[in-house]
């Protein structure tokens, strides 16, 4: 470095303040220092200037990453006052500034005390840094300079942690050019300071090149050169450098070719783990906020952390855990829920509620249900808001159960309530009953309606609704009479969906004169029937093979102003077709597809079927294509509740306490 240094030493003392217009000279004296150091020229920033003047100033503390020393409001040198001494330098621009305003600190002023002690002006210049005043900081050692007293690195250092204190890292090239001009080569201060101000920067290339530099030279790092690194990792989010560069300094710590005291070493080691440990973090939630396949991402961080050895804090995988906020994330959530409990068993309330919440969203209702019996049998205990999440999971899936027609499922679900100590309100036990009454299964919608009454609850119409329908579906209409009695006498109000129910069961007596009395204690109640009800007859009609009597009701629908939908016409055709009438069927087709209705291939192939069967010469291919629109079974819904549209639901008593669904990701974790 010395025939480097030699073409500065004509300009020792001559590199320009803050103020001054020699920046060429400056900047090409920088260059060569930063040429040496092989990083790039920093590019100037806009200087920031601070006016405060009546501030109260105190020098406290050292800086871990120049390693400077530091006193509080001491007084240092001979009855110094270095806090007072900082107060009045800071409106200081130039060197004449710094002369003229420490003169009052000389003690009398005389030619034989021109300058106070250097460890003054080092701590005034940290001070003036931390107080964004670094105009003040660059006239000091103008004045040093100028005094011809013999600058250092530690005087040099200080104004490089005042430039980055203050934020202006277009300024570090003064710097660098007056340290080579004064031929005063860089230490591991002077790196590591340089090192920190590029991670702040976000250049973490030029750390990376900066620490290779430093063996090169022949320093040797020091603890805050390796946090450093450590933080450029960090601000690049590249988990597995990070965590590779831990493992390779572990191992020149166990083969002792660190410098420096061993226990201080295995304290310093603590650091670097929890600092590796947070950059891994800050990886894995980049990846679960906008990465393209975060399950895989955050997986691989975690395996490549188990083999390393680098073991997180339970706090550590709680903060993850609320990252997961999306349905893919349900897999890492379950990975990080099981690594929570075998770390030391326990666990905070709310991230459990967190995981019950996610399992939920992402349909894994069984892993959901794990986690509170966790709860239950390993602690902490469930609060209100576990068991509103976990009963509104089972809801989910009773209506799925409802929609489908799975009473059994609907009834293990009540089960595995009342077995996990939650208790099923009328909610849940409709949800059963109205699966019992669209699979048409009359006992056991008899059954869960009396066990209903056991458990305490009181029915309401929702209840009586649904056993209505169980009844009339199995033909029991004296008995549903009955319960229709007692549904009034106790005082529960009928509704549209009742009334209807109560029309099919007067259909299927046969008694039509009951069916208008229906209709007419509708209308006073302000009940309007609707497309609903008349279907629901003309369908009761179809199942007791009255097929004009159906033709009757549809022509009753019309003159009420009530259109038909695609399940009138359908049962419609049915109906007529059981009465012997093909062609009145055919015309009700054409009449539906020219009202743009799409019927189902079931009644396009009655339609065909039954004009044959009767001999009929209308021309069949009026009737157009055979449809492509699949054959659904017609259902008159009894919806005393709405439907949840639910994707997933399983077609066997699968168990909750399962594993399964995580199963295929957790066989990579290495456990030690």
């Amino acid at each position: 470095m010395a025939s480097s240094l030699a073409a500065f030493r004509s300009a020792a003392g001559h590199v320009p303040g803050p103020r001054r217009h020699h920046q060429s000279a400056t900047h090409a004296r920088a260059s060569s220092l930063l040429r040496q150091l092989q990083l790039p020229p920093a590019e100037p920033l806009p200087r920031r200037r601070s006016r405060r003047v009546a501030a109260k100033f105190t020098t406290g503390g050292g800086d871990t990453t120049t390693g400077d020393g530091g006193g509080g409001r001491t007084k240092g040198g001979a009855g110094i006052d270095v806090a007072a001494v900082a107060a009045v330098l800071r409106e200081a621009r130039t060197a004449d500034d710094v002369e003229l305003l420490v003169s009052g600190f000389l003690g009398g002023g005389g030619e034989g005390r021109r300058l106070l002690p250097l460890q003054v002006y080092t701590s005034v210049i940290r001070g003036l840094g931390k107080d964004n005043c670094l105009d003040a900081a660059f006239a000091v050692v103008e004045h040093l300079k100028r005094r011809g007293v013999g600058l250092n690195q530690f005087v040099y250092n200080c104004l490089l942690g005042a430039v980055k204190n203050c934020g202006e890292f277009g300024r570090i090239e003064d710097v660098l050019a007056d340290m080579e001009a004064q031929e005063i080569a860089p230490n591991i201060v002077t790196f590591n300071t340089l090192m920190s101000i590029y991670v702040q920067q976000g250049r973490t290339d030029d750390v990376f090149r900066l620490y290779g530099e430093i063996e090169g030279r022949g320093l040797v790092p020091t603890a805050a050169s390796y946090s450093t690194v450590m933080s450029a990792y960090k601000k690049a989010g590249d988990a597995f450098a990070a965590i590779k560069f831990f493992v390779t300094l572990r191992e020149k710590y166990k083969k002792g070719e660190l410098v420096g005291n061993h226990d201080d070493w295995e304290q310093e080691f603590v650091k670097f783990e929890k600092l590796t440990v947070r950059v891994c973090y800050m990886s894995m939630r980049r990846s679960l906020v906008g990465g393209q396949n975060p399950v895989r991402e955050v997986l691989k961080v975690l395996l490549a952390m188990d083999e390393a050895g680098v073991r997180p804090e339970r706090n550590d995988y709680e903060r993850l855990v609320w990252a997961c906020t999306g349905e893919e994330h349900y897999t890492i959530g379950k990975e990080l829920y099981q690594r929570i409990r075998e770390h030391d068993g326990q666990i905070s309330l709310s991230v459990c509620n967190h995981l019950i919440w996610l399992m939920g969203k992402s349909k894994k209702w069984w892993a959901a249900l794990e986690i509170y019996e966790d709860l239950l049998d390993k602690g902490p205990k469930p609060n209100n808001l576990s068991y509103e999440l976990i009963m509104s999971h089972f809801n989910i899936l009773l209506n799925a159960a409802k929609k489908r027609g799975i009473w059994r499922w609907g009834v293990r679900l009540l089960n595995k309530m009342q077995e996990k100590g939650l208790k099923p309100g009328s909610k849940e036990w409709n949800a059963v009953l109205l699966a019992c009454s669209r699979a048409s299964e009359t006992s056991a919608a008899v059954d869960i309606f009396k066990k209903m009454i056991e458990e305490g609850l009181k029915p309401d119409v929702v209840s009586y609704g649904a056993l209505l329908s169980a009844l009339e579906k199995g033909k029991l209409y004296d008995e549903a009479l009955r319960v229709w009695e007692h549904m009034c006498k106790v005082g529960v109000k009928p509704n549209l969906y009742a009334y209807t129910i109560l029309a099919s069961i007067h259909i299927g007596k046969g008694n039509h004169a009951m069916v208008d009395a229906v209709l007419n204690d509708m209308l006073a109640e302000q009940i309007e029937p609707t497309v609903v009800t008349f279907n629901a007859i003309i369908s009761a009609c179809v199942r007791n093979n009255m097929g004009g009597t159906a033709f009757e009701w549809f022509h009753r629908m019309k003159i009420r102003s009530i259109e038909p939908n695609e399940i009138t016409y359908q049962m419609l055709i049915e109906a007529l077709v059981q009465d012997g009438k093909p062609r009145l069927a055919y015309e009700m087709y054409m009449k539906a597809s020219s009202q743009g209705l799409e019927l189902p291939a079931k009644s396009y192939d009655t339609v065909i079927e039954a004009c044959k069967a009767y001999g009929s010469f209308l021309d069949l291919t009026t009737l157009g294509p055979r449809p492509t629109k699949r054959e659904e079974p017609i259902r008159i819904d009894n919806n005393f509740s709405s439907f949840s549209q639910v994707k997933e639901l399983p077609n066997s008593t699968y168990h909750f306490g399962g594993t399964g669904m995580y199963g295929f990701f957790r066989y990579r974790m290495v456990r030690p």
